[in-house]
């Protein structure tokens, strides 16, 4: 009988053992979302590295699960929903975005209203989430009317310039020629003649190939994957900068719910994020360079005159953005100039000084 109730007893330790470790684990099912396709690397990272960096640090503690349903390429949602999809819970978790989400997140477009500045993404990226880290009440502010916080896990591109299907060796040669770009860049060609239409890299092959738009403002490392240089193989050397794009977002909602633990996880995971992007995008732009080059593709110097000419002549790009940014009651003066001051200790001044006209 003793040696019954000693059975019992064991069996009843470890399953209310069980129980407890059963119980004390949270499932939380979240979605993760992009109108873009898993070739951009944005995408590709919130699969590759976000996603399994959350999960190994939630695993420390074993306190929290996540199930993940993804959803890239449109599948779910369309390019430029993302902001609003995360706002009435159709997603969780999507790249927190103000060039395809301008209504939502235009503020986060001040490198797009700053053109001609550096080409190294890491020190855009840096100055940015500096800025915008700094500028009080912003991110707070930017989660309770877009219902988006933005953890961090900021990335920029490795530079626009213009791809065409004619070498541009001037700004003359620019005009009333048609080019697609994402809504944020077209006031970009302002003095040069040429004609902004909006368009994506979702479209951009078959746009030019058809005859819509005569060429893109895009990237060396989204050109190439798009094999852009069999429909636009001239690729004009006209620095823009590298232009940040944005960093990971979360709905409101969800996060709100989580504890102190589980956010540090996602922030950890975020931070791994950014990295990884930049490493392979570093990696990338080289094997991307000589490959458009081996596949017909060149590349066009535009003059340094031209380009000067046009940074002075063109609209100052600034206000009209900065104009939208007061509208929304946003603290847009202090964000850019801190983004301005964070450039200058890296070593980089704007050669037109956008913010005092």
């Amino acid at each position: 009988m003793k040696a019954l109730l000693k059975t019992a007893g064991i069996c009843g330790a470890l399953l209310m053992g069980w129980n407890a470790t059963a119980y004390a684990q949270e499932t939380i099912r979240l979605t993760a979302i992009s109108g873009h396709p898993e070739v951009f690397l944005w995408v590709k990272h919130i699969k590759d590295t976000f996603i399994p960096t959350v999960n190994a640090e939630l695993a420390k503690t074993g306190d929290v699960k996540v199930e993940w349903t993804e959803a890239y390429g449109g599948t779910l949602v369309k390019l430029g929903s993302e902001a609003e999809s995360m706002r009435s819970g159709i997603a969780d978790v999507a790249m927190a975005s103000g060039v395809f989400s301008p209504a939502e997140l235009g503020i986060l477009n001040l490198t797009y209203a700053m053109p001609f500045g550096p080409t190294d993404p890491e020190m855009v990226t840096n100055a940015v989430e500096g800025a915008l880290s700094s500028t009080e009440g912003l991110l707070d502010q930017i989660a309770e009317e877009t219902g988006v916080v933005y953890i961090g896990g900021g990335v920029a591109i490795d530079g626009y310039n213009i791809a065409a299907t004619k070498p541009l060796k001037s700004r003359a040669e620019m005009k009333g020629m048609k080019i697609g770009g994402a809504g944020p860049n077209l006031a970009w060609l302002d003095s040069t003649g040429a004609v902004g239409v909006q368009g994506s890299y979702v479209t951009f092959y078959n746009d030019i190939k058809t005859g819509v738009y005569d060429g893109n403002i895009g990237w060396m490392t989204a050109n190439v994957p798009a094999k852009i240089y069999e429909v636009a193989p001239y690729y004009a050397k006209v620095d823009f900068g590298a232009m940040y794009i944005g960093g990971l977002g979360i709905s409101k909602t969800r996060w709100d719910d989580f504890s102190d633990s589980t956010k540090a996880a996602f922030r950890t995971a975020a931070k791994a994020y950014s990295q990884a992007f930049f490493a392979e995008q570093n990696a990338r732009y080289e094997a991307a360079k000589t490959k458009m080059l081996e596949n017909g593709g060149q590349i066009i110097e535009f003059p340094a005159a031209d380009r000067d000419a046009w940074i002075k002549e063109m609209t100052n790009p600034v206000t009209a953005w900065r104009k939208a940014a007061l509208a929304r009651n946003e603290p847009v003066d202090e964000l850019l100039g801190a983004y301005v001051g964070n450039l200058k200790q890296a070593g980089f001044t704007f050669t037109r000084d956008y913010l005092s006209e």
